[in-house]
């Protein structure tokens, strides 16, 4: 019988290491703050030593990522889906054609944006033009362009019907509806209400003057949507007027549009548990919208295409700002205040959510809470109200999480400049795609009148 040897294992000395949990509470610990000193392989302080303090980084592989998580939500459940990237969430040109590259649409809420769109090479057949301000120019580029128009009043849409008699082109309209989804407050300054029936007075006016094609149906419920079943009250509805309309005039709705709302991963203020614990994913939101339009009654030759308008939750999280400290200071109260040189103008969702905030360089295991402040000359200048962090001295920096929606649309341009934003590409590598800010830049908007251009101090 073979006989066999056992290899003696190497001796390693035994290693005792300090584990800082934290200070404990009736919740458990508090968590450490790990350094974020790299976004996709990328060296944050690289980036910020090249292309300044703040930084916008965008990461054009999450985009992609998220995008794609999305996309299999939907159509692994729904035969025919079709996303539209909502310009009003994040409209830097590089980042829409990242989105209309993986096949989105553009949906648009201005003649600024629809610009935008045609600029970026999208075609007019797959533009959405929402909104509630449309001049009667706006209204015939649109026309003439085979543009989806969504109604959002009788005002406007007695507005095509007159321009109708300047213009050959048939317009292809779609209805916003607003309805009662169980979600407060009801978002019904939008479009027409289903439950009094304005939605069906318009209806009827659109398809019994015969003068635009009725196409689709819209909505959208709200913001930050946490409640997946709400998708599910508005989708039947929709698909009850759909139904309707077949039966009445005998006229097929090509699209259900559910808009947009669907929260990212981001903490709201007042949340008890963080945002990542608690919002739906595309999953949950998939099987809301998807069974209910599967079981609304359609057949599969008159089954309307699924429109998604999403935004926040396809870009927040690719999102970054990067930033440098300024001071640290301690309040009458007591406690640590950091000024960081990045504010409320650049950071406007600072005032709705508790964004995560991560050092970028190694700080040791001790933590202490924190009031994070902007630079601005302003008191409501508060990035965070409470965060824990380890001690940040001057110099040092920071990168603040989550921040892809709203920022580079809804920014200021107060007391401080607008910064570079940057763009890390599936490679790896960093293109700048949107220039910081000069004075020249802001000078060259302004007109001196000639009795001004002088004086004496």
């Amino acid at each position: 019988m073979a006989t066999q040897t056992i290899e003696k294992l190497r001796y390693e000395r035994p290693v005792i290491t300090s584990l800082n949990a934290g200070v404990t509470n009736k919740f458990g610990t508090k968590s450490l703050h790990a350094p974020l000193s790299h976004i996709d392989g990328v060296s944050v302080k690289e980036i910020i030593q090249k292309y300044g303090s703040p930084v916008f980084i965008l990461s054009e592989r999450k985009i992609r990522q998220t995008y794609r998580e999305a996309y299999r939500a939907f159509t692994s459940r729904y035969p025919k889906v079709q996303f539209a990237w909502s310009y009003k969430t994040n409209y830097i040109n590089a980042v829409c054609n990242v989105f209309h590259q993986e096949g989105c649409w553009a949906e648009v809420v201005s003649i600024f944006e629809y610009k935008k769109a045609i600029g970026n090479g999208v075609q007019g057949k797959n533009i959405i033009f929402n909104g509630p301000e449309k001049t009667d120019e706006d209204l015939l580029l649109a026309i003439q362009n085979d543009s989806l128009i969504h109604i959002d009043h009788l005002d406007e849409l007695y507005q095509i019907i007159e321009l109708t008699t300047k213009i050959k082109k048939r317009p292809r309209v779609a209805i916003r509806v607003n309805m009662d989804t169980g979600v407060y407050p009801m978002w019904d300054r939008f479009g027409f209400n289903y439950e009094t029936g304005q939605a069906w007075d318009a209806i009827n006016k659109i398809i019994l003057t015969d003068k635009m094609d009725l196409v689709g149906l819209h909505c959208h419920i709200g913001t930050f949507m946490l409640s997946a079943n709400a998708y599910a009250v508005a989708a039947i509805k929709l698909a009850d007027l759909a139904l309707g309309i077949k039966e009445k005039h005998k006229q097929n709705i090509e699209y259900i549009d559910l808009g947009g709302g669907f929260a990212s991963k981001n903490t709201l203020k007042g949340s008890f548990l963080p945002g990542s614990d608690t919002i739906p994913t595309f999953d949950d939101y998939a099987d809301a919208i998807c069974s209910t339009l599967l079981n609304a009654g359609f057949t599969k030759e008159n089954l309307p295409m699924l429109i998604l308008e999403s935004g926040r939750a396809l870009i927040d999280e690719a999102g970054f700002l990067a930033g440098s400290v300024i001071a640290n200071k301690r309040l009458s109260d007591g406690r640590r205040a950091i000024v960081m040189d990045m504010g409320v103008n650049l950071l406007f969702t600072s005032f709705w959510y508790d964004h995560r905030i991560s050092p970028v360089e190694e700080s040791g295991n001790h933590t202490e809470n924190a009031v994070i402040y902007g630079p601005l000359c302003m008191n409501i200048d508060i990035v965070r109200e409470s965060v824990t962090l380890p001690p940040l001295k001057k110099g040092d920096h920071a990168v603040i999480h989550t921040v892809g929606a709203y920022n580079m649309t809804q920014w200021m341009q107060f007391i401080a400049m607008r910064p570079n934003v940057v763009l890390i590409d599936t490679e790896g590598k960093t293109h700048v795609i949107r220039n910081r800010e000069t004075v020249d830049d802001l000078n060259k908007m302004e007109v001196m009148p000639e009795h001004l251009k002088k004086f004496k101090l």
